[in-house]
């Protein structure tokens, strides 16, 4: 029997969501992968839909995102979450493993509450497929950020073979890559010398083609929105089996 005391709707689990303004693809990815009982509740971090069109531009719009984080966690608070999920992911992954702690900590400090950050899932996500020694991964990123998220993965013992920066000219523009262009990258990316291919960038939307190119690479093929959304249900009991999605909601 239900509760009462319990949110209709969100009687297991009630996730507040955090993510950029100009991201039109965390919302829905997370919704898709939502279990009964859990609910979704997306606070938007005000950005401008920055033209990122070189290294310094682009650090500069990210660091924009991460001076107004904190807004949209007290924001999100007013609904009384029990966890917070983070729906982007390029400043988790700046400063290594150890910036990735101290952001966590940063929020955890603000909000009171535990949370989900795309690089720890992303790390977290690799590990449980087991075996992963090497991988390639395709960001919509500039190589400066991508370089920080070759340093983060080195940090856990993971070495990067290969990567590509899409460079994608603005924030809402990285919504906008199709899956033509991201079939060409996985295929640029593969070869016997990666063990797993991931894909960085919240607002890339690729949880579906990453399921289907795991079948067909055979090896892990992980998105970034489906490793948090992951992480974010397991840290919390939820071991429900979502189907559609690849191999770590599935089995893991």
């Amino acid at each position: 029997m239900q509760d009462e005391a319990k949110d209709s709707r969100g009687w297991r689990k009630v996730f507040g969501v955090l993510g950029p303004s100009t991201n039109t693809t965390v919302q829905p990815d997370f919704d898709d992968m939502r279990p009964a009982g859990v609910t979704n509740h997306y606070s938007r971090i005000i950005v401008s839909n920055a033209q990122a069109i070189s290294n310094e531009t682009f650090l500069a719009g990210t660091q924009a995102i991460a001076d107004n984080t904190v807004d949209a966690v007290k924001s999100v608070m007013t609904a009384d979450p029990d966890y917070l999920v983070m729906g982007m992911s390029a400043i988790t992954f700046y400063g290594g493993a150890e910036g990735a702690a101290r952001f966590r900590r940063q929020i955890r400090e603000v909000s009171g509450l535990y949370l989900s950050t795309g690089s720890e899932s992303l790390a977290a996500a690799i590990a449980a497929y087991g075996g992963v020694k090497k991988v390639a991964f395709v960001s919509p990123y500039y190589p400066v950020a991508n370089e920080q998220v070759r340093n983060f993965l080195s940090d856990y013992g993971y070495e990067t073979v290969r990567d590509v920066p899409l460079q994608c000219p603005s924030w809402t523009s990285i919504a906008r890559v199709g899956t033509p262009r991201l079939r060409e990258v996985l295929k640029q990316l593969d070869g016997d010398d990666v063990d797993a291919i991931l894909q960085v960038g919240t607002n890339l939307s690729m949880v579906k083609l990453a399921a289907a190119a795991e079948m067909w690479l055979g090896k892990p093929v992980i998105a970034i929105n489906t490793a948090t959304y992951w992480h974010a249900l397991r840290a919390n009991g939820i071991q429900d089996k979502v189907y559609g999605f690849g191999r770590l909601l599935e089995e893991f």
